[in-house]
Formats: C-alpha cells, sequence, structure tokens
C-alpha cells in the first residue's frame, strides 16, 4: 500500500496549521527538547530530496549519532524565516528521498508525531484522522529510531477511543494519540493515561536512555 498520499496530506494540514501562527508561536518551545516550533518544521524537511551522499554526509557531520545528525539539518535551515519555512515545506509536501521509505511510512509517522509536538505546547488540539494515526502507531511501534517497540515492551497498549490494542502484560490505555506520543518518548504524557502498565511505560518515557 502506498502510504505517500496520506503522509502528503499531513504534511498540508501540518502547513495550513503553520500558516494560523503568530511570530511569537513560530519560536514556542516544542515537545522536542531544546527546539523550537520553526526547528520541528526546518527538521521536517531537511531530509527531503537527501542522496546517499547526503545522506552519508550529513550522518558523517554528525559523527553517526541521532540527535546530532537531526541537528545539523536543523542548523542549516537556521537564518531561514517562519515564510520561508513554510514556502519549503509547501514544496515539499510529497514525501521523497529517505522519508519516502517504507511505502511513505517514516514520513507519515514522523508528521504525525512532529504535528503534535508543535500543537501540543500550543494548546490546539486536532482529530487526527483515524487511518494516519494507526499507521503512525504502527511506524512507532516498529522504527528503531523513534523506539517505539523498547518503550512499550512488557505491556498492552489499549487505545479507548479506537479499536486497537498491541502487546502483552500489564495494560497501558488511552486516547491513541496519547499512546502514540508517550511511546515515542515524549515526556508528560503517561500522564493522561491510565492502567497497571503504566508505571513501567513511564519509567521508560520519563527516564530514557542517553543517547550519543
Amino acid at each position: 500500500m502506498d502510504l505517500k498520499p496520506l503522509a502528503r496530506d499531513e504534511r498540508a494540514d501540518l502547513a495550513a496549521f503553520l500558516e494560523t501562527l503568530t511570530p511569537e508561536q513560530w519560536e514556542a518551545p516544542s515537545l522536542c527538547e531544546g527546539w523550537r516550533v520553526r526547528d520541528v518544521v526546518a527538521h521536517m524537511i531537511s531530509y527531503e530530496d537527501l542522496g546517499v551522499r547526503d545522506l552519508a554526509g550529513r550522518l558523517a557531520k554528525g559523527r553517526f549519532t541521532l540527535n546530532r545528525t537531526n541537528a545539523v539539518g536543523v542548523a542549516d535551515s537556521g537564518a531561514l524565516t517562519p515564510d520561508e519555512l513554510l514556502a519549503m515545506l509547501r514544496k515539499r509536501l510529497q514525501p521523497t528521498g529517505p522519508t519516502a521509505g517504507f511505502s511513505g511510512l517514516i514520513a507519515l509517522t514522523d508528521g504525525v508525531i512532529h504535528h503534535q509536538d508543535i500543537r501540543r505546547p500550543l494548546g490546539r488540539s486536532r482529530e487526527i484522522p483515524a487511518e494516519r494515526l494507526l499507521l503512525a502507531l504502527r511506524g512507532a511501534l516498529k522504527s528503531p529510531l523513534i523506539g517505539g517497540f523498547w518503550r512499550g515492551r512488557g505491556v498492552r497498549l489499549v487505545a479507548t477511543d479506537l479499536d486497537w490494542s498491541r502487546g502483552s502484560g500489564p495494560d497501558v490505555r488511552g486516547p491513541a494519540e496519547a499512546l502514540l506520543m508517550a511511546i515515542a518518548g515524549r515526556r508528560g504524557i503517561v500522564q493522561e493515561l491510565s492502567g497497571p502498565g503504566r508505571q513501567k511505560l513511564a519509567d521508560r518515557v520519563e527516564k530514557p536512555p542517553k543517547n550519543g
């Protein structure tokens, strides 16, 4: 199944939302530690159009650690204005390069999570289309870069608003979006969940291992 159209829709929805933000909101902190809203947008488009050699060069520049490699891409767009970042996002709605991997699942998962990274701190909730949300949960659990499988192991994740559950062990229950953001490692989200497995999940989300 080609998921790139769904990823494109998610990016288009994000672009429409970003158009409503004030200059101050573009500078507001996101859920990504140390990143403002503008930094998250820069990150999302920073891998588009990268060929194998370009990607290898960025990895080398980032000393082959995820956080540093991501920071390189953000720094490259550091001088761009919000309008310029928005224009770049609109030109890159269709996933290309590394984000088009796994039929677009990488771009879709990344898009849904980062959209919420921006919206949540701004207090701007939304209803994520169920198909996109379910696929993002799958992507987060599969991706070694996101680490959802590691955080969610040993518990049973149960969505209370969608027909979805995964894993085995004591239940962790809550809205599918909150489950997604928790297994994606976003701090402060586990408190929105319930169930006997919540503390086990919290121990992995709130005190993650050091990464490079």
